[in-house]
């Protein structure tokens, strides 16, 4: 299945931010490694003057996912922090739009949706499909893309550049699964027409 992006379509980076990469709080293993294949995501939707989103965790410091305050993850992506800056090798246009998520003390969001301006955002550009891709497959990029069909975009996945936590081995695989069976595409970067 060839895929031409056109007018009407979106890019969606999920939560590529330090403290989720190697070397950061939370980090998932191997995250770094699709860094280069969302690059080659962004320059094709950039060349084809298509708007990119970047979402992320913008935590205050009492988040209630994090443990100290009774949540299952260590504290990660507090708001102005280094962990909470998107990897600096990710090559996101200067018109990207910024989707700050988790911002308020107690409640959490896996979804770029959830008490964000991103739908609306999508609807004023007339956007009607959505590609998403980033991290982690079975939390951030699950939920937003459940959120996506939701909504009534089509949802493409990029099935070459998200990466799972895997806390149990299969999680990663299940979600993506999971996201097919709702309506969800996998796409990969060959699939999509120059």
């Amino acid at each position: 299945m060839k895929i031409a992006p056109a007018s009407g379509d979106a890019l969606i980076v999920v939560d590529m931010q330090n403290d989720f990469l190697p070397g950061g709080s939370l980090a998932v293993a191997g995250g770094n490694e699709i860094i280069p294949q969302l690059n080659r995501y962004l320059a094709h939707f950039s060349a084809h003057q298509l708007p990119v989103f970047a979402t992320r965790d913008w935590h205050p410091a009492s988040h209630c996912s994090f443990q100290s305050q009774g949540g299952p993850w260590p504290p990660h992506c507090i708001a102005g922090s280094d962990g909470a800056a998107i990897h600096s090798d990710l090559k996101l246009p200067a018109n990207v739009h910024i989707i700050s998520k988790a911002t308020s003390p107690e409640t959490d969001a896996y979804s770029g949706f959830t008490a964000t301006q991103l739908n609306e955002l999508l609807q004023s550009l007339h956007i009607q499909r959505v590609f998403i891709g980033g991290i982690a497959t079975e939390y951030c990029v699950l939920n937003t893309a459940k959120d996506a069909l939701r909504l009534q975009y089509t949802t493409f996945v990029l099935d070459d550049a998200i990466c799972a936590i895997n806390q149990q081995p299969e999680n990663g695989k299940r979600a993506l699964e999971e996201m097919i069976r709702l309506g969800a595409r996998p796409v990969h970067y060959e699939d999509l027409i120059p």
